[in-house]
C-alpha cells in the first residue's frame, strides 16, 4: 500500500478554511479532498479512491456550494487520491483533469490497485485508472474567473510528481502527501528520500505565519508544522547519507541509525536512499 493506514468507519466531515474554500476529510485512508469555488465553477483537488468514495465527497461538498465541477487536480498518481476521477469526469460537463507529467499511471498505480487488500478493496479494484488530461513540468495555474490556482512542482519527495495547490488570495496551500499530520510521512517504493526536504524547502516559501496548509491526509496544519516535518525528513536523509559514508550496508541500516521515526516505517527510505546516493558518497563495507 501506498499511504496512510485506510480507516473504514466514520462519516466524512466538511470544514471552512477560508472564502469558498473547503475540505472534505473522508475516513477511509483518513485522506483529504479540497474544493475552491470561483465565478467559473468548482475546482476539486484529489478525487479518493472510488468511484462510491467520489461520490460520498462530492455530496459533503454539495452541503457549501453547488458551483458546477469543472476542474479537478492531482497531487500524485497513488490510488486513494485519483481513483475517483472517471467519477469526477462523469459528475461534470467537460470537467478537466490535471496532473505533474511524472506521475506513474502505468505502473507503481496499477500495481498498488492490484496489491490493495484492505477496506472496500472491490471498489478500489473496480475504478478506472484515468490518468490527467492536462500536465506540466514546473509551474502552471488553472483560472477560476475571480481567482487562480496556482500549481507548483516542488521536486520529488513521497513521489517523483508531486504537486502543490496554492489559493493565494485565500492563503490555503494544498500539500498532497509532501506533508502528513495523521501518521508518520511515508516513503514508499517510489518515494525519494534524499530529494523530499529540498520539496518541502520550496513548499515553506510559498507558506507564512497565517496560512492553512492541508495535508494529504489528516488535520490542516500551519507553518510551524510543515517545518518540524521538514527537519525530521530532513534528519532521515541525513542519516542515510552518514550511515552509508561510514560503509554501513543497507541491510543494516534500520538497525544501526538513529531515526526520528519508528524504524519500521522506513524500509523503503533506506532502500530508496542507498540506491539514490551517488557513489561517492558511499563507502564499501570493510570486510
Amino acid at each position: 500500500m501506498s499511504d496512510a493506514t485506510p480507516r473504514p468507519h466514520g462519516e466524512p466531515t466538511l470544514t471552512e478554511l477560508a472564502d469558498r474554500v473547503w475540505v472534505v476529510r473522508h475516513p477511509w485512508w483518513d485522506v483529504n479532498v479540497t474544493a475552491v469555488e470561483g465565478q467559473r465553477g468548482l475546482l476539486l483537488v484529489d478525487t479518493h479512491t472510488s468511484d462510491a468514495s467520489f461520490a460520498e465527497v462530492l455530496e459533503v461538498v454539495r452541503r457549501a456550494t453547488r458551483a458546477p465541477l469543472v476542474e479537478v487536480v492531482n497531487t500524485h498518481a497513488h490510488l486513494d487520491h485519483v481513483l475517483g476521477n472517471a467519477a469526477a469526469r462523469a459528475a461534470g460537463e467537460g470537467v478537466v483533469v490535471t496532473g505533474h507529467e511524472a506521475g506513474d499511471w502505468e505502473g507503481h498505480l496499477p500495481r498498488s490497485v492490484a496489491a490493495y487488500d484492505g477496506p472496500r478493496a472491490e471498489e478500489a479494484a473496480a475504478a478506472v485508472v484515468s490518468p490527467p488530461d492536462r500536465t506540466f513540468s514546473s509551474v502552471t495555474a488553472i483560472d477560476l474567473g475571480d481567482r487562480v490556482v496556482e500549481l507548483v512542482h516542488p521536486g520529488r519527495g513521497h513521489t517523483d510528481g508531486d504537486l502543490l495547490a496554492r489559493v493565494e488570495d485565500a492563503d490555503v496551500l494544498v500539500a498532497g502527501d509532501l506533508v502528513e499530520e495523521s501518521g508518520t510521512p511515508v516513503w514508499g517504493e517510489d518515494s525519494w528520500p534524499m530529494e523530499w526536504p529540498l520539496s518541502l524547502d520550496l513548499a515553506l516559501e510559498l507558506v507564512g505565519p497565517a496560512t492553512v496548509v492541508v495535508p494529504g491526509h489528516g488535520s490542516p496544519v500551519d507553518r510551524d508544522f510543515v517545518f518540524e516535518q521538514r527537519s525530521s525528513i530532513g534528519v532521515v536523509a541525513e542519516t542515510i547519507r552518514d550511515l552509508a559514508s561510514r560503509g554501513v550496508p543497507a541491510s543494516e541500516a534500520l538497525a544501526a541509525g538513529q531515526w526520528p521515526y519508528p524504524a519500521e516505517d522506513l524500509a523503503h527510505a533506506v532502500r530508496r536512499g542507498y540506491e539514490h546516493l551517488p557513489r561517492s558518497q558511499k563507502r564499501l563495507p570493510l570486510i
